[in-house]
């Protein structure tokens, strides 16, 4: 088993003013990783969040807690109904790696 098979991470949702924060804590460590979102305005009437920032911190990365975080905003998005617009670096790799991602891409 490997270490993202078996670290277990629990994800919270922060709104804050007009944007919010996802944060992944993983069990056993102090330490957080986070996916910070703004406003992007709207598109055929449907809510654009931008995907600013995923921090994780060396002390708990490799072991699939951005990934994590990035499903979570993919999952609201698709049961929430809003668009999502990949300006951070690694959301905008996961949105190449997966297509099925596509009609939430902003």
């Amino acid at each position: 088993m490997t270490g993202e098979e078996s670290a277990k991470v629990t994800i919270t949702h922060h709104v804050q003013g007009t944007g919010g924060r996802y944060c992944a804590a993983l069990e056993g460590s102090a330490q957080q990783g986070y996916l910070e979102w703004e406003a992007g305005g709207s598109r055929d009437g449907k809510d654009i969040r931008i995907a600013a920032h995923t921090i994780v911190p060396r002390a708990i990365g490799g072991r699939g807690v951005a990934g994590a975080l990035t499903l979570r905003l993919v999952e609201d998005a698709a049961r929430q109904g809003f668009l999502i617009r990949p300006d951070c670096s690694y959301v905008a790799r996961k949105f190449s790696e997966n297509p099925e991602w596509a009609s939430l891409r902003a």
